[in-house]
C-alpha cells in the first residue's frame, strides 16, 4: 500500500515537472511571438510612413504635371494665334 502511494507521488511529481516545462516553453514561445509581432508592427509603421511620403510625392508631381500641361496648352494656343496672324496679317490690323 505504501509502495503504491510512493509510486503515485512520483507520477504526480513527474506530471508536475512536465507541466512546468511545457508552461515554461509556452511562455518562451509567447515571448518570441510578441517580439515578432512588435517587429512586424514596427515594419508596418515604417512602410506606412514610406507610403505616405510616396503618396505626397505623387501628389506633388501630379500637380506639377497638371500645371505644365496647362502652360503647354496656353503656349500652343498662343502659337496657333501667332500662326494665324502671320498667315492673315490683314485680318488683325
Amino acid at each position: 500500500m505504501m509502495e503504491a502511494i510512493k509510486k503515485k507521488m512520483q507520477m504526480l511529481k513527474l506530471d508536475k515537472e512536465n507541466a512546468l516545462d511545457r508552461a515554461e516553453q509556452a511562455e518562451a514561445e509567447q515571448k518570441q511571438a510578441e517580439e515578432r509581432s512588435k517587429q512586424l508592427e514596427d515594419e508596418l509603421a515604417a512602410m506606412q510612413k514610406k507610403l505616405k511620403g510616396t503618396e505626397d510625392e505623387l501628389d506633388k508631381y501630379s500637380e506639377a504635371l497638371k500645371d505644365a500641361q496647362e502652360k503647354l496648352e496656353l503656349a500652343e494656343k498662343k502659337a496657333a494665334d501667332l500662326s494665324q496672324v502671320r498667315k492673315y496679317p490683314q485680318r488683325y490690323v
